[in-house]
């Protein structure tokens, strides 16, 4: 089960990767993810009134916060990163906030098999490449680096923090309800900060009306994203954190295929390399 439910993880933010990434080419980033993440909220409103999640309100409910105060934190470093450059290193670093799950999870007394082990440094190298890492070229900034760093963490310790914010079905709902009103919140002030800083909330060319015709992908970007959170707090609730965190995040595996077969982008050999890597470190980490 753990397995499944991880690669479920991995199949969905790999797709609201791409989804997201599409829609910060029409739209500024910042609202993509306010706009998403505000469907989300309501989505998950819905759900926790229907299904009376609220009975499941306890002390557990500040993991959920943090992982909403952290989220959008590491998201405007990473976006930042990306503009600094190069992607082709920024993308890759950001994936070992893999480490903070699994840290917390050898932590908690979890050990995992030589196999699994193997399994690990296999799929996380294969993540890495598959980013296609640019082994020369321009320099990297200081900069770009550090909030790489600060992205990959942050990302890492939301999927450490959501993992402990319920225990229950109905719980995650709720748990996952509150991470995306922090969400909205604070993504919500920083953008208000940037529009009175001179920045854009709405597309140069279109306004509102691009962001209406983009809602149904909107809609999607924010629900995957949620439901990869869900699917993650189910597999290492059901399995070790470990092996949980390394197979959800195959999803730049996920993300480079989409852009494969939607976009027509060709994988550089270091990318199929990566690809081919991860596939073999989760086949050792499902059988080990």
């Amino acid at each position: 089960m753990t397995a499944l439910f991880a690669l479920a993880t991995a199949l969905l933010w790999g797709l609201a990767d791409f989804g997201g990434g599409l829609l910060t080419r029409r739209a500024p980033a910042l609202t993509v993810v306010v706009a998403s993440q505000t469907i989300a909220v309501v989505v998950l409103g819905a759900i926790v009134v229907a299904t009376g999640a609220w009975s499941e309100a306890g002390p557990r409910l500040w993991f959920a916060v943090a992982a909403g105060a952290v989220g959008p934190v590491a998201m405007l470093a990473f976006y930042k990163a990306l503009a600094l450059g190069p992607m082709g290193v920024v993308s890759p670093l950001a994936s070992l906030g893999v480490v903070v799950p699994v840290a917390c999870g050898l932590l908690l007394g979890e050990r995992p098999g030589l196999v699994q082990f193997a399994g690990v440094a296999v799929a996380v190298v294969g993540v890495v490449l598959a980013g296609g890492p640019e082994l020369r070229g321009a320099p990297v900034q200081r900069q770009a680096v550090l909030l790489t760093l600060v992205s990959a963490f942050g990302f890492g310790g939301v999927m450490a923090l959501i993992a402990e914010a319920s225990t229950t079905v109905t719980g995650l709902f709720l748990a996952l309800f509150v991470q995306r009103v922090t969400n909205v919140a604070l993504g919500g002030a920083a953008l208000l900060v940037s529009v009175r800083r001179g920045g854009r909330a709405l597309p140069e060319d279109g306004g509102t009306r691009v962001l209406w015709a983009a809602l149904p992908a909107l809609a999607f970007v924010g629900l995957a994203d949620v439901a990869a959170n869900g699917t993650y707090a189910i597999a290492a609730q059901h399995g070790p954190v470990a092996i949980a965190a390394v197979l959800a995040n195959l999803y730049p595996v996920v993300t480079a295929l989409a852009a494969r077969g939607v976009l027509k982008e060709r994988l550089r050999a270091v990318q199929a390399a990566g690809a081919g890597l991860a596939l073999a470190g989760s086949v050792l980490l499902v059988t080990g």
